[in-house]
C-alpha cells in the first residue's frame, strides 16, 4: 500500500497512526532470485511486488551535496570481478557474484596536503543545484511525495576519502584535518539547503554513516560530540526551522553506546536496527520512547530457522507497544541467500495477520531505505 506523505510524517513523528507500516527495506541479495525460481517463485515474487509491501513515494532533491567531478575508468574486468577508478580517485573492486558495493583498494587522502588538493571539489557552487530542482520538488509535493534531502555522512564521507583506520587515527593525530573537512562540507550543504528550502519544502534530512560493527561504533561519543555533532546541528537546525520533521540516519552495526549523543544532535530516526549485533527495537523503545523512530529491526536470519522461530520473533517485535507510532516494521537488512521461499511467504502472511493488515494486499513494492 502506498502511504500518503502526511500519513508517513505523522507515523514517524509519533502523531496519528492510521495503521502499522510493513515493508522491505532493501530487497534481496544477489543470487536469491535463482534460488527462489528453483523453488517455484513467480516473477512478481522475485521482484517482491507480489507481497504488497507498504512504501512512501520519495523525491530526492536534485542537488549535489558531496564530492563533485571525477570519472569512472575501467582498469580490469574478469568473469568474477571488476576493478575500476571511481570518482573519488580510488581503485575499487566489485565482486560480481556476491556484492553490489565495491571494495576500495586504496584512498586518495592521507594528510592535510592531500586534502587541500581535493577540497575544491567540496566547496559550494551554484551548479550543484540541478536545473529544474525547485520545480521538480514542487511537483513531487503536489503528488504527496516525501521530499528528502541527503547530506554526506560526518563519519562516512571522511572514511570514503581516507579509509577507516586512517580516519580513526586522525581524530587524535590530525584533528584540524577532520575539522576542516567537516567545516567545508557543512558550509556547502548549509548554503545549498538554505537556497533550496526557501522555495521547496523539505520533509526529511537523511545521512548515511555505516560506522559500527558487532562490538560497537568505530568512534566514541567524545569524537562524535567534537567533530560530527556541530556538522549535524548546523544542517538540521536550519532545515528544522524551515519545517523538516524527520532527521534519519542509516548505520549498520551496534550503535547503542553512541545513540544518546546522536539524539542530542537532533536525530529523530535510525535504521536498519540489526538485532544480531544488539539493536533490540523493543528495548530501544523502552529506553528512548518517542525520541527515536526506527525502521527495520526484524531478524533477517530468523527466516532460515523455521516457522516457530519466525512466529516468536514477530510476536515479540510486533507487540502492541511497538505499533503506537515511530516504527516501520521490516527485516533489518537484505533478504539473505538460503532463505526458503515458503518460509518467506509464511513470514509475510504472519506479520500481516499480527498487524491487522489486509491479507490480500494490492501488488507493489518500493525500497524503503532512503
Amino acid at each position: 500500500m502506498q502511504y500518503r506523505r502526511e500519513e508517513y510524517l505523522e507515523l514517524m513523528t509519533f502523531g496519528r497512526v492510521e495503521r502499522p507500516m510493513f515493508v522491505e527495506l532493501m530487497g534481496t541479495l544477489i543470487g536469491l532470485d535463482a534460488e527462489w525460481r528453483a523453488q517455484g517463485a513467480s516473477e512478481d515474487e522475485i521482484n517482491l511486488t507480489a507481497f504488497g509491501f507498504d512504501f512512501a513515494p520519495v523525491h530526492h532533491l536534485r542537488i549535489q551535496t558531496g564530492l563533485i567531478g571525477g570519472h569512472r575508468e575501467l582498469i580490469e574486468e574478469t568473469s568474477r570481478h571488476t576493478i575500476y577508478l571511481d570518482h573519488y580517485g580510488r581503485r575499487v573492486m566489485l565482486c560480481k557474484q556476491s556484492a553490489t558495493i565495491p571494495l576500495p583498494l586504496d584512498h586518495p587522502e592521507r594528510d592535510m596536503d592531500s586534502w587541500l588538493k581535493i577540497k575544491p571539489r567540496y566547496v559550494y557552487s551554484r551548479e550543484r543545484i540541478q536545473k529544474g530542482c525547485i520545480a521538480a520538488a514542487r511537483e513531487a509535493r503536489n503528488k504527496c511525495e516525501l521530499i528528502v534531502a541527503n547530506m554526506p555522512g560526518g563519519f562516512d564521507e571522511p572514511r570514503q576519502l581516507m579509509g577507516e583506520e586512517a580516519l580513526c587515527l586522525a581524530y587524535y593525530d590530525e584533528p584540524e584535518l577532520i575539522h576542516d573537512m567537516l567545516e567545508t562540507i557543512g558550509a556547502t550543504n548549509e548554503r545549498l539547503f538554505d537556497e533550496v528550502s526557501r522555495e521547496a519544502g523539505i520533509d526529511q534530512l537523511s545521512v548515511h554513516e555505516d560506522m559500527a560493527g558487532k562490538s560497537g561504533s568505530l568512534v566514541g561519543s567524545a569524537q562524535i560530540a567534537e567533530f560530527i555533532k556541530p556538522y549535524y546541528c548546523r544542517i538540521w537546525d536550519l532545515l528544522r526551522s524551515r519545517g523538516a520533521r524527520i532527521f534519519q540516519q542509516d548505520s549498520d552495526g551496534n550503535m547503542n553506546a553512541v545513540l544518546p549523543v546522536f539524539l542530542d544532535t537532533g536525530l529523530t530516526c535510525s535504521y536498519p536496527m540489526e538485532p544480531a549485533v544488539g539493536m533490540d527495537i523493543v528495548e530501544l523503545r523502552k529506553t528512548y520512547g518517542t525520541r527515536l523512530a526506527m525502521l527495520g529491526g526484524i531478524i533477517k536470519h530468523v527466516l532460515r530457522q523455521g516457522r516457530e522461530a519466525i512466529r516468536a520473533e514477530l510476536d515479540y517485535k510486533l507487540q502492541p507497544m511497538m505499533r503506537s507510532g515511530g516504527m516501520v516494521f521490516g527485516l533489518d537488512h537484505r533478504i539473505l541467500n538460503g532463505t526458503p521461499l515458503a518460509e518467506y511467504r509464511y513470514y509475510v502472511k504472519t506479520a500481516r495477520e499480527i498487524l491487522g493488515l489486509d491479507p490480500v494486499p494490492m501488488p507493489g513494492w518500493s525500497r524503503m531505505a532512503f
